[in-house]
């Protein structure tokens, strides 16, 4: 990567991450302080508060990086990044549940991910994008573990309203970093392999194998906020524990499931069994659930509980993005990954809005937990039947902006080269699409051809 390339792609993964703190920080606190506020003692109204950023990121995600491709990526991001500071304000000042639940949706109005992606590849060639996009998932999982370690302790000194001006002054950062560090592309032109495209759509909602994962990271993150919806209260109550100490028990399980995630996607990747791994770990969730539905006696079983859950968790959430890219036509990885966020965020909000209304009416954890068992048994059943991926990635040629060729001719002499799968030229986008195999791919035949066009 060159020094440009590597700047934007360390600052735009930072942004990333202090965006992603603002959610995360509140993941394992929230349910508990959000109790004590007027309006708390309602706990369907803060399953909604907690899943509303959730709803409004779903509706605005896919419409704001179309937007950037019109207006500019950094100006939807300014914009994205103001709505997201507001909220973190609103939900700072709110003397009401009801007001925390619109600060929330403000909140989630910053839905600036596609935009992020978008300008990360404009600002990045073909053959490095994928490491730029590798040092925004990296930074994604390390927000997440040490903001469940970080939290309870934060709110422990600040509270939670002090945790949301926290976020605000963040997101006022970060902003002042687009400005300051992130370069302004020379050209700004859209990607099929990281941006949505609404032509694609009924290809990739059709696709069987892109449903099954859809409906997965869907069940997956549901499940992930109706539990800490209720756990925290849970820790609280069984376990005994202050919530400035939940760190106790969230760092353990948080760096076990960590350590066993790494050896068992070298496994899946590597020995070709990504499926079975998949599949695995799904059976591995599903019994998580199940056990916190029928033994929760003791601070053990939470622990015992939580552990399997963030093995099985971790294999998840670094597989399915994978799966996503092996799978999905080459011109449509930007809208399969479009769709799959979109149903992320939904889930967000389902979840914590459905954990809320049954803790409130059955005045219990277990109906939250059978139904987070209920997604996994689902979740398992559907995906059964999915093909097992192709051990295949992704590469990206420029193609020459003075070339004048057949863009469906060089497909097909792409697509025959020993180890190619798919090929496809965008000539609008100057770029080449090849999926091919993990090993033994003719690499040297696709650069001649290539060369050809510059």
């Amino acid at each position: 990567m060159s020094r440009l390339e590597l700047r934007a792609a360390s600052g735009l993964a930072g942004l990333y991450a202090l965006r992603m703190l603002g959610m995360f920080l509140i993941l394992p606190v929230f349910a508990v302080y959000a109790g004590h506020m007027p309006g708390g003692e309602n706990h369907a109204l803060v399953g909604l508060a907690f899943g509303a950023y959730g709803l409004t990121q779903a509706l605005l995600q896919l419409p704001f990086g179309m937007w950037s491709d019109h207006v500019g990526r950094k100006k939807v991001i300014y914009i994205g990044l103001a709505l997201f500071a507001l909220g973190s304000i609103m939900c700072a000042m709110a003397d009401h549940i009801v007001w925390l639940i619109i600060g929330r949706a403000v909140q989630g109005a910053g839905a600036i991910s596609a935009a992020i992606t978008a300008l990360l590849a404009d600002l990045t060639r073909e053959e490095n994008r994928t490491k730029a996009m590798a040092m925004i998932g990296g930074s994604i999982a390390t927000t997440f573990a040490v903001s469940l370690v970080a939290a309870p302790k934060l709110a422990e000194w600040i509270g939670l309203p002090g945790i949301f001006l926290m976020t605000a002054v963040l997101a006022v950062s970060a902003l002042i970093g687009v400005w300051k560090v992130i370069p302004n592309p020379t050209i700004s032109r859209f990607h099929s392999d990281a941006e949505a495209n609404t032509r694609r759509l009924p290809q990739v909602l059709k696709h069987p194998q892109l449903l099954r994962l859809n409906y997965g990271v869907f069940a997956l993150h549901a499940a992930q906020m109706a539990m800490f919806t209720v756990m925290p209260l849970l820790l609280k109550s069984i376990g005994g524990i202050d919530v400035a100490h939940h760190w106790y028990v969230y760092l353990p399980v948080v760096l076990v499931g960590f350590v066993l995630m790494v050896p068992a996607i070298i496994y899946g990747e590597k020995k070709r069994h990504l499926k079975e791994v998949f599949v695995f770990a799904i059976a591995l969730m599903f019994l998580a659930q199940l056990g916190m539905t029928l033994w929760l006696p003791s601070l053990t079983a939470i622990v015992i509980w939580l552990g399997i859950y963030f093995i099985a968790f971790n294999i998840l959430e670094a597989t399915q993005p994978s799966l996503i890219s092996k799978i999905a036509p080459t011109e449509a990885k930007g809208t399969a990954m479009g769709v799959y966020n979109t149903c992320q965020s939904l889930s967000m909000f389902l979840g914590s809005a459905l954990a809320g209304w049954l803790y409130q009416h059955y005045n219990s954890a277990t109906p939250v937990f059978a139904l987070c068992a209920s997604l996994m048994a689902i979740w398992l059943i559907v995906s059964w039947g999915m093909q097992p991926p192709l051990p295949v990635k992704t590469q990206m040629f420029h193609i020459g902006e003075d070339w004048t060729g057949s863009a469906s001719e060089l497909s097909a002499k792409l697509g025959a080269i020993r180890g190619v799968k798919e090929a496809v030229v965008l000539i609008e986008e100057r770029v080449a699409l090849l999926k091919v195999l993990q090993e033994g791919w003719d690499e040297a035949a696709a650069q001649q051809l290539i060369a050809e066009t510059n």
